[in-house]
């Protein structure tokens, strides 16, 4: 199978470097998704750097240029747990900076991660057409990357790229014995711009392996991200990208 384009890699200095990275693609692709559209339509991503990205956006600097009243945001990924526990995505996003800009309430629309997986999946796909219609389309799409080359809830060892036109799924991750509900790879590839932020040694090997091995998305479900009609930006630090010395 011909592996489809990987994107561009910004190598920077440190996380910090990254994070900051993050924060200020974060306000630009607001501005221009406000002045081009109208509403600034984004899903968010767990971890570390993103969480040091979302206390950036937090502050003065970065908060107060961002028309807050459209700004409409969603989640990539989720796990099963209620949203206060300290494993939720939301819980980590709302505590890092939705509970400290000006956002409505109503424009926050989480996973329900407590509900059972499979009916929280359901709903949450209807959330997603009901507000985005049948095709949602995100101007801007948050991912990591695990050092086993996981993304969102998109995990080896199954085919990534088998939901057709599901746009939400709850799956069974057998490493970590529970379950997680995931964006499918039809709603991420259908975003205008997917950036993946991975920091820290550990995945320097899966970092090589997704952008300069042979496809194979089972093995490196990163590899499936290739948005079909925008971009994709990998962001990483020294060390992620091997060159740390």
């Amino acid at each position: 199978m011909t592996a489809p384009p990987r994107g561009e890699l910004r190598v920077l200095e440190t996380p910090q470097a990254v994070a900051a990275a993050l924060a200020d693609l974060f306000v630009a692709e607001a501005h221009s998704a406000r002045k081009d559209r109208g509403s600034f339509f984004v899903a968010l991503a767990g971890g570390k750097t993103p969480q040091a990205a979302y206390s950036l956006l937090a502050g003065a600097e970065r908060r107060d240029t961002i028309d807050w009243q459209h700004v409409l945001i969603y989640f990539g990924d989720e796990r099963c747990v209620p949203p206060e526990s300290d494993e939720s995505n939301y819980k980590m996003a709302f505590d890092s900076f939705l509970s400290q800009v000006p956002i409505p309430a109503q424009n926050v629309h989480r996973m329900h991660g407590e509900d059972e997986p499979v009916r929280a999946a359901r709903a949450y796909s209807q959330v997603l057409a009901e507000t985005m219609g049948e095709a949602p389309r995100f101007d801007l799409m948050l991912l990591g990357m695990g050092d086993d080359g996981h993304t969102a809830s998109l995990f080896p060892g199954a085919d990534p790229g088998t939901d057709g036109d599901q746009l939400v799924r709850a799956v069974f991750v057998e490493k970590y014995g529970v379950h997680r509900l995931t964006l499918t790879p039809p709603v991420i590839n259908n975003s205008r711009h997917v950036i993946i932020a991975v920091e820290g040694a550990a995945k320097a090997p899966a970092l090589h392996a997704v952008r300069e091995g042979p496809y194979d998305p089972v093995k490196y479900p990163a590899q499936i991200v290739s948005p079909r009609d925008g971009k994709l930006t990998w962001l990483s630090d020294k060390a992620a990208a091997g060159l740390a010395g």
